[in-house]
């Protein structure tokens, strides 16, 4: 079923992103020592980016839940609505990313006209 392989392929990209987050901290931590309570930044950037990596990989857990049940005939005859509810819950996520990304990644950090 092709429902199962775009579950899992998106799975397997959210699994890529945490990986790209984890490989970010554990660089920011260990080579810019960046840590938690260094700033105000570091404060920030960790809890931000960190509480989206959870809920990232809740989503994740959720999208291999929806295959697990798909593969043990556990969803309803038309899957339709809980496939809905997790991709919503999956786009909100990815929503928000796009905030954060903006705020941490994109704006500017000094002081204005500098």
């Amino acid at each position: 079923m092709r429902m199962r392989l775009w579950l899992v392929a998106t799975a397997m990209l959210g699994m890529t992103f945490v990986g790209g987050q984890v490989y970010e901290f554990t660089t920011f931590y260990l080579h810019d020592k960046l840590a938690i309570t260094t700033n105000l930044f570091g404060t920030t950037f960790y809890v931000l980016t960190g509480f989206h990596g959870a809920h990232v990989t809740i989503g994740i857990l959720m999208l291999l839940s929806l295959t697990g049940m798909s593969f043990a005939d556990r969803l309803p005859e038309d899957p339709a609505f809980p496939v809905e509810m997790v991709g919503l819950y999956w786009h909100f996520v990815d929503i928000v990313w796009i905030i954060i990304f903006t705020v941490v990644y994109l704006i500017p950090t000094g002081p204005v006209g500098k």
